[in-house]
């Protein structure tokens, strides 16, 4: 099973990811209600953030993947990979329903009403540029431990983003997601620091 996992190639990998996105956008299509949520409101801007907070948690699980040594972190952050490929589907077809751009000249936040502001211009817990060229170059149990301690600091901003939207909507799809993202992201906080307690490492 570990040969297995070690040599799955990183095309079969990227095809994945499209299946992913594929279904989470079905999934999106079968949750679409009736509510219209205006371009301004804090739906549309939760979910155009989520995406872009997303995406960077997507592109470390599989760095992760790619350079880690622990077998189960590895599955950890291909896990996360998909999980969250399928959620940014999701986001990207309530937009389309709500006939909404993906993007937004609003800065970054802005729905959150001053309640978080950003930090080097970057959303609650997103590694900054150098982290993520580290993270690139890292291997074995270095990698393990750096994408734990990323990925820690990037769940709990998305927790607070997820529990900031909980406060601001009423949307049934909107409510179920956020929530379904809060519980998971909790979790791997859990077992992340874990792992890094496993490979005697510090949590930040």
């Amino acid at each position: 099973m570990r040969q297995l996992l070690r040599q799955r190639p990183l095309s079969t990998l990227a095809l994945g990811m499209v299946l992913t996105l594929v279904i989470g956008l079905a999934g999106g299509l079968a949750l679409a209600g009736s509510s219209q949520p205006g371009d301004d409101s804090a739906e549309a801007g939760f979910a155009r953030d989520m995406m872009i907070h997303h995406s960077q948690a997507v592109n470390m699980g599989m760095l992760e993947y790619r350079n880690g040594a622990d077998d189960g972190m590895r599955r950890f952050g291909y896990d996360i990979g998909l999980t969250q490929q399928a959620q940014i589907g999701i986001m990207q077809t309530w937009l389309l329903s709500w006939e909404l751009d993906p993007t937004s000249t609003s800065p970054a936040m802005e729905w959150m009403d001053g309640e978080m502001t950003l930090t080097d211009g970057l959303m609650p817990g997103m590694a900054g540029a150098e982290d993520i060229k580290l993270l690139e170059t890292s291997t074995g149990r270095d990698a393990d431990v750096l994408f734990a301690q990323l990925m820690i600091k990037h769940h709990i901003g998305g927790v607070h983003m997820a529990e900031a939207i909980l406060a601001r909507t009423d949307d049934p799809q909107v409510v179920r997601l956020a929530e379904m993202m809060k519980s998971g992201q909790q979790g791997d906080i859990t077992a992340l620091r874990g792992k890094l307690t496993d490979l005697g490492a510090p949590a930040a």
